[in-house]
């Protein structure tokens, strides 16, 4: 049996402590605030500064990666994320009758909800737990350390390489006191502070790659009418134009979010802050002009969010791992932009993988390296692909352009999707983790049915949904 110790109390540091104690560990998660989430979603929500976590007021979506994670090991947190009104919705129901089930069907589900939902049932479930302990309100001061034997582990976990630091993490330390475990978890994200201290320690630095995205964010909460459990089924929630984009996010509770999207670089983002501003610019895209039309009460104000970029670090380099008895999950490995929903499938993913293997010499350098090569064969390639698609509309939008080539060939597989099972099921097997885009986008029937559909419209163009730019100006600038 091990003992972990979390530094993080987001969604990825108390998934790792209950998946660790449900394998018959124990755990202790350290969390810098000092609230707890409560079942009280909407005062939670909308009423708890968190600037240490400025995504949780933001749009979350769980795919099915998540959700599976959820009812085959944390069934209980599942149940409840459900009892606190969360929704499921089958990718495929977009159509008027779903087509016949096929083996796998069964992982295209997305689970609605804001955030909070998840926060609350998980911590339901740690008060529960007897293996677990979480300290709010008492943050990591530092890292408790000794020097341990350099073995002969290579960043791919074979033989061969230099070695660790020879830097060897045993415990943390706060203001309370000092902690001892047998392997410490980096749950703290980007800005957490474990980079700094382990350069602090004299550790080698993390290997990270970052793409800025270039684009703005511009949410808005709002609530269906008393009575109305859903909004409409069409149009599709995500439209994207040539310099702008809206997507809806049904949530929980009648709760639903439009974000309008812009380049960072676009002198009219700043208007888009003004609530007047806003709700008209939705309305010219066909999400944003559905969903408002509904009579929906606003809960909040216009919340934006930029800088936003891709980060992997690894704590692995040429020469082995740069640290023992510490490992990374959630944001600390990877962030994603939110723009494909991967974050929490990403980080639960990560979180189940440690429980699953705490007990095989946490703190030594093989374990280490077996946990970042486990991370670039599981997580990395979907990390790539969230760059990909952020580039491409990133670089489409900073050029107001909606034509063109490779472009318009994957905006095809998408429009062809709406209308076509086959293809729908492809792309949401992709965007539900099941299945790389590189293998289910090259099946030669998904290519022969976007082909007769780009045939059969030799005018296509994409992204042409949402209001011109002359329009956007005119908007804006009242």
């Amino acid at each position: 049996m091990a003992h972990v110790l979390v530094i993080g109390g987001g969604v990825a540091g108390p998934a790792t402590a209950l998946l660790a104690a449900r394998r018959g560990h124990t755990a202790e998660v350290f969390e810098r605030d000092a609230r707890a989430p409560g079942a009280s979603l909407d005062r939670d929500f909308f009423g708890w500064r968190r600037p240490t976590v400025p995504q949780a007021a933001q749009p979350h979506v769980l795919l099915g990666a998540a959700r599976n994670v959820l009812r085959a090991d944390l069934p209980d947190v599942y149940a409840q994320m459900l009892r606190l009104g969360a929704r499921e919705r089958h990718e495929l129901d977009w159509f008027d009758m779903r087509p016949p089930a096929l083996p796998g069907d069964e992982d295209l589900v997305m689970l609605q909800a804001r955030r909070i939902v998840l926060e609350s049932a998980l911590a339901a479930a740690l008060r529960a737990e007897p293996g677990v302990v979480v300290r709010y309100g008492e943050p990591v001061t530092g890292l408790i350390t000794a020097r341990g034997s350099s073995e002969a582990i290579g960043s791919s976990g074979s033989s061969g390489a230099t070695g660790s630091s020879g830097i060897h993490v045993t415990g943390v330390t706060t203001e309370a006191g000092s902690y001892a475990g047998d392997l410490v978890v980096d749950a703290c994200g980007r800005r957490g502070g474990t980079e700094r201290r382990l350069a602090e320690l004299g550790c080698r630095p993390p290997v990270v790659e970052r793409h800025r995205t270039g684009l703005a964010y511009f949410c808005r909460w709002y609530r269906l009418p008393e009575g109305m459990d859903e909004g409409p089924r069409r149009p599709w929630a995500v439209t994207g134009g040539a310099f702008a984009g809206c997507a809806v996010f049904p949530a929980d509770n009648r709760v639903f979010a439009v974000t309008l999207f812009v380049h960072t670089a676009d002198t009219t983002r700043s208007a888009l802050r003004d609530p007047a501003v806003f709700e008209a610019a939705a309305r010219t895209f066909p999400p944003g002009a559905a969903w408002l039309a509904l009579g929906a009460e606003p809960l909040s104000g216009v919340l934006a969010t930029a800088s936003l970029d891709n980060r992997w670090s690894a704590l692995v380099d040429e020469q082995g791992p740069v640290v023992t008895g510490l490992v990374p999950v959630g944001d600390s490995i990877t962030h994603t932009n939110p723009t494909l929903g991967q974050g929490t499938s990403l980080a639960l993913w990560a979180a189940r993988r440690v429980a699953r293997t705490v007990h095989r010499d946490p703190g030594s350098a093989r374990y280490a390296a077996e946990h970042h090569a486990w991370a670039e064969r599981t997580l990395k390639p979907w990390f790539d692909f969230q760059v990909v698609a952020d580039g491409a509309i990133g670089e489409r939008f900073a050029a107001r352009a909606g034509r063109g080539g490779t472009a318009r060939e994957v905006a095809a597989l998408f429009d062809c999707a709406l209308g076509d099972p086959e293809v729908m099921r492809a792309r949401a097997r992709v965007r539900h983790l099941v299945e790389p885009p590189e293998r289910a986008y090259a099946d030669p029937e998904i290519r022969a049915r976007v082909a007769r559909w780009l045939a059969d419209r030799p005018d296509y163009a994409p992204n042409e949904a949402g209001p011109d730019r002359e329009e956007w100006e005119k908007l804006t600038a009242g």
